[in-house]
């Protein structure tokens, strides 16, 4: 602000005894600019004056009537007080002071300080500070209006001249609903009725246009009392001040936060298209489309944008018109851009562009798309902008924006506010489409991993359930497997692998087929699990780098894993089972009660040092196995306490089937986008009865052996199996003699028809028989040979008392 404040028109040609005693002060009360006037009539010149609080350079301390004057005019009374004299002396003069806005756009108030009673002999000075007055309030540059208590107008500044566009003379006596139009009238008669009705100012703000022709703008109203010698409002002081460009300024930062905030919190490409269209519709854009590269949707990682005619995948749309009636595709649809038009030249040069629809460049476009050019004639398109979704150097899409209902067209400033816009959004569908792309290979990996299909064995009835997890974590390493062993039985695997991603689904994989490896050696579930464990300490070691490495475990995190083995015997009717830190089966009955059997977990698998502990308990048959991992009983909402209480209750419910059970206890049990992997595998047992299984005891005496074939023979006959009599019959012989000759008492033959015929022959000797080739005129070597040769699949099973050979025939009518 300058040190004087000047005065246009005809003040300045006032004589200098009635030139106006003006002074600019900001909200705090403290001088900003310093009139001529002032100085004659108080003595302080500018540099005296400015920077000082009004009241101390006037002398008025707190508590005075001097101070309470200062304090009523600048809440906008007119009032009359004794002020101090540069010289000591005191100055009678009235104050009033007017809303005034400065070069910055700040807000100020603008006081005028006059004689109140100037003598009988002083007539025509007194005209002159009258006319003073007038001059100064007629060329006030701020919208300022004075109404009576009937609302009607008095007074009109310069500047609510030329705002509303009429005269003082026409406004005279109008009402505040005759100048303005509507919704701005209605609020400020409202707030001019409240001011009149409780003498306390008002501000507030009201969008709109002032007058039709205008444009629309944001205003800083304020309706202010002005009150007579005896403290009534009788008229009122309405003021504006124009801050619009403050009001799109914070739109901007408000829209740029929420962009920021709001769009990319899902991690789906589609959703993320939906988010950015959803935050611009009605606040920057009538209409907007967004169009990404078929390839993203694809996996494909994209490349940078060819020429010519390009076909782009709809992603997302909005309109501030319900029904999205300016749409002419649906998300999911591929549109056509043809050559030359401003999307196609902004997805190959990666500019946005701001076009008018009598641009040239439109109605090119609109020549070749008659559909488009329908949409823009039909809904009254006046502004389009096209901007591209750039990311990491490579375009991925483009996003039209249109205006229709709103009649300013889009500027530069709407230009550079959308290619931010678009350039975070662009940031977010990339992410998404990484996430995207290594989900859904971790995904592929992990069902490639899984069994395709349960292998065929009749030990158990089994269902089976993998849901992945829906976190920008990732897929975790949960699997199942179902592995049939020797003699009729069934091994029941379920295993989690900490952490999430490739590698987490990478391990599992590892797991797994170590698990059927050690599974066809037949070892005891406590035992397997010591040598799995063995197996992922020994990896972990070979494969530990410092970014593997966790900081609060001394191994890597995704070399460390969970694993329940279970395996059911349906000719004993016995489960044996193990578990490395994690949790044990749910045992349902067939009358319907439920426990969870009481194996006690070791650690899980890569801590080593530990052993694992066997359980064993009877299964009656019918009754049901429930193995899981800890992502379907425990979550966000439960622990595994109260997670494990609810498979309990819901397994109790009567149903029926197996596949109704997973059914059930997935869309029960998990929440609709779950933060961890489950898997679910159940096994309703069977049992074979006598009919099924038969046992001899054997005497060590090679006479033996035809009297095991005798009753082999005989036992097919009754089960009518006579076409597999000779096979059987060779291969029980071989086994025992081979028993008979290598190994120890007892020996025991046992036969279980099932799918195949399973021959097992029992010693009490740990030395395992192999393969080996017989010389030529060897009398003995070829027993085993022989039983490899008519047998399906043979093997050696060790128990801590001996060891046990067996061999499966092929049965009539079986699958190979």
């Amino acid at each position: 602000m300058r040190d004087a404040i000047p005065l246009d028109g005809d003040a300045d040609d006032l004589p200098d005894r009635a030139a106006p005693a003006l002074a600019v002060v900001d909200t705090q009360g403290v001088v900003a600019g310093w009139s001529p006037g002032a100085e004659r009539l108080f003595g302080y010149p500018p540099r005296a004056a400015i920077g000082r609080p009004l009241d101390r350079l006037f002398g008025a301390d707190a508590g005075t009537d001097t101070g309470a004057a200062i304090r009523a005019v600048l809440d906008g009374r007119e009032t009359t007080a004794l002020l101090r004299h540069r010289d000591g002396g005191r100055v009678e003069v009235r104050l009033r002071a007017y809303p005034w806005v400065d070069g910055e756009g700040r807000a100020r108030r603008l006081v005028v300080a006059t004689p109140p009673r100037p003598p009988p002999e002083a007539g025509r000075a007194t005209e002159a500070g009258r006319a003073t007055e007038d001059a100064v309030f007629a060329q006030c540059r701020l919208p300022v209006m004075v109404f009576d208590s009937a609302l009607r107008a008095v007074r009109a500044s310069a500047g609510a001249r030329r705002e509303l566009g009429r005269s003082e003379e026409e406004m005279a006596g109008l009402l505040v609903t005759d100048i303005l139009p509507s919704p701005i009238c209605r609020d400020v008669e409202d707030s001019m009725r409240r001011v009149l009705r409780t003498g306390e100012t008002e501000q507030f703000r009201v969008r709109g246009r002032v007058r039709p022709a205008a444009p629309e703008g944001v205003w800083s109203i304020t309706v202010s009392p002005l009150r007579d010698p005896g403290g009534r409002a009788r008229h009122l002081e309405v003021s504006a001040i124009d801050v619009t460009e403050q009001h799109l300024a914070r739109e901007r930062l408000t829209l740029l936060n929420d962009v920021s905030t709001r769009i990319g919190t899902t991690l789906d490409v589609m959703r993320t298209a939906q988010e950015m269209a959803d935050l611009v519709a009605g606040r920057l854009a009538d209409f907007v489309t967004v169009d990404l590269l078929d390839s993203l949707f694809r996996g494909i990682e994209p490349r940078p944008s060819p020429t010519g005619s390009v076909t782009l995948r709809r992603a997302a749309q909005q309109s501030v018109l319900s029904g999205l009636p300016e749409a002419l595709y649906r998300p999911g649809d591929l549109d056509d851009y043809p050559p030359s038009t401003p999307p196609a030249r902004c997805l190959a040069t990666g500019e946005a562009s701001l076009h008018r629809t009598i641009d040239p460049a439109i109605r090119a476009w609109a020549r070749v798309d008659a559909v488009r050019e329908r949409m823009l004639r039909t809904f009254g398109v006046h502004s389009v902008m096209v901007i591209p979704l750039r990311a990491r150097a490579v375009t991925l899409g483009v996003a039209l924006l249109f205006r229709h209902l709103r009649d300013e067209p889009f500027t530069e400033d709407d230009l550079m506010l959308a290619e931010e816009i678009g350039a975070r959004a662009a940031v977010a569908v990339d992410n998404a489409r990484r996430y995207t792309l290594e989900r859904e290979t971790a995904l592929g990996l992990q069902r490639s991993l899984l069994p395709r299909r349960i292998a065929t064995q009749e030990a158990a009835e089994v269902a089976h359930r993998y849901l992945p997890a829906r976190t920008r974590a990732g897929l975790g390493g949960d699997w199942y497997d179902v592995i049939p062993l020797s003699g009729a039985r069934v091994a029941l695997v379920v295993g989690d692998v900490v952490g999430h991603g490739l590698r987490a689904s990478a391990t599992m994989g590892r797991l797994r087929t170590a698990v059927r490896t050690l599974a066809d050696v037949d070892l005891p579930p406590g035992e397997l699990l010591t040598q799995l464990d063995d197996l992922v300490t020994h990896v972990a070691s070979a494969e530990e780098t410092p970014a593997t490495r966790s900081a609060d475990l001394d191994v890597p995190t995704d070399l460390i894993a969970t694993c329940l083995y279970v395996v059911h015997d349906p000719v004993s009717r016995r489960c044996t089972a193990a578990a490395a830190g994690h949790p044990p089966p749910a045992v349902v009955t067939p009358a319907g009660t439920v426990d969870f059997a009481g194996i006690r977990p070791g650690p899980p698998l890569g801590l080593g040092g530990l052993p694992f502990e066997t359980c064993e308990w009877d299964m009656p048959p019918g009754g049901l196995l429930a193995l899981f991992t800890d992502g379907l009983v425990q979550g966000t909402r439960h622990d595994l306490g109260s997670g494990l209480a609810r498979l309990r209750r819901y397994l109790e419910r009567p149903a029926d089937s197996l596949e109704a059970i997973c059914d059930d206890l997935f869309r029960t049990l998990l929440p609709t986008r779950p933060q961890d992997d489950a898997a679910l595998l159940l096994a309703r047992t069977r049992a074979f009865d006598g009919d099924h299984v038969a046992i001899w005891d054997l005497p060590p005496d090679p006479a033996a052996v035809a009297d095991a074939r005798a009753e082999v023979a005989a036992l097919l006959e009754a089960w009518h199996l006579e076409d597999t009599a000779f096979t059987a019959e060779l291969v029980v012989s071989e086994l025992v003699t081979n028993a008979i000759r290598y190994g120890q008492p007892p020996v025991q033959l046992r036969l279980i028809r099932g799918g195949t015929l399973i021959c097992e022959v029992y010693d009490s000797s740990g030395t395992a028989p192999h393969l080996r080739r017989a010389r030529t005129f060897d009398e003995g070597g070829r027993g085993l040979l022989l039983v490899a040769q008519f047998a399906r699949r043979w093997g050696t099973r060790h128990r801590v008392d001996g060891k046990t050979i067996w061999a499966e025939v092929e049965l009539p009518g079986s699958a190979a």
